[in-house]
């Protein structure tokens, strides 16, 4: 069964900045609330803070950064997570920049995917029960965790496909993830995939709207080389044109709600089972209440299936 989630766009700087997307998957409206890495208030601690606060939802990292945990931590904040809010949770973890991970461990991995599926392994055999060199968690009765993966090229897919149960990417064309991406996972990990979206509304420049929600990943070699790969003209040294890039393939997705949920639907048909929708641009140009509002528009339409073509 397709699903469709939401992602709080930004690292929350305090609790009222998530509680209306929370809502959004209270109300029914979102399968799932997703939230990534955040060093404001870290994001495991957001999680169950709202699940104690009444918001017993079910919830998705996407994606917490592996050097930031060792594998024995993050299977006891999963589980904890799991527990508390009562629901399945997706905990997604993430390689991170290689500058990233040199700055905080001293020296980043000479194989990052290699590293990436030892650690969501380790993490898989925690949560199992089982022990890893010689250490194991207490027992604790929790609803299940899925393990996830950020998914961005082959390599990763192809770890991910031994020892994971999501594989979450971001920007990535449904074309891309047909061809390349799900040949590479196989039959194992489902597909799980953020997509940056805007309503098209007076005086919106969805160009502006792109650069500022993927500015960051417009300028990452990985990252435009992996869109170069799926057909997109775009140059780490050119964000802007990036941006453009984005909008002019659909991978920025643009349009009325309705239009938007219409495209949505070529995700899923890609082999996408759950669908995040990321109205980042929107939060950063034009603040939270006009991005919870773009995402419940689109969201309502999902649910509706009234989506045109």
């Amino acid at each position: 069964m397709s699903r469709s989630s939401v992602i709080v766009p930004h690292q929350p700087g305090g609790i009222g900045e998530v509680v209306p997307y929370a809502d959004l998957v209270k109300r029914g409206l979102a399968a799932r609330l997703w939230l990534g890495q955040s060093l404001r208030l870290e994001t495991h601690t957001v999680l169950a803070y709202l699940a104690g606060s009444g918001y017993r939802v079910p919830v998705g990292t996407s994606v917490a950064l592996m050097a930031l945990r060792h594998p024995a931590e993050a299977a006891a904040q999963a589980r904890s997570l799991a527990l508390l809010t009562g629901h399945r949770l997706v905990a997604g973890f993430g390689a991170a920049y290689p500058a990233l991970v040199a700055q905080l461990t001293g020296a980043a991995p000479a194989r990052p995917a290699t590293a990436a599926g030892e650690y969501l392994a380790a993490v898989r055999t925690l949560l199992d029960g089982g022990d890893v060199r010689g250490f194991a968690l207490p027992p604790l009765r929790h609803p299940p965790v899925e393990v996830g993966a950020g998914v961005l090229r082959p390599g990763m897919a192809r770890a991910a496909a031994t020892c994971a149960d999501a594989a979450v990417t971001w920007l990535t064309p449904p074309s891309y993830i047909r061809d390349v991406l799900a040949p590479a996972l196989g039959a194992g990990p489902r597909i799980v995939t953020v997509v940056h979206a805007a309503v098209t509304r007076p005086g919106r420049d969805p160009a502006h709207l792109a650069r500022l929600a993927a500015g960051a990943h417009l300028r990452a070699a990985h990252y435009t080389g992996m869109l170069r790969a799926a057909g997109l003209d775009v140059d780490p040294a050119d964000p802007d044109a990036g941006a453009r890039a984005l909008v002019g393939s659909g991978l920025f997705v643009t349009g009325g709600p309705e239009e938007i949920a219409g495209r949505l639907a070529a995700y899923h048909a890609a082999g996408v089972d759950e669908v995040v929708v990321n109205t980042a641009g929107v939060w950063l140009a034009e603040g939270p209440k006009a991005a919870v509002r773009d995402a419940e528009e689109i969201l309502t339409c999902l649910g509706r299936g009234d989506a045109t073509h």
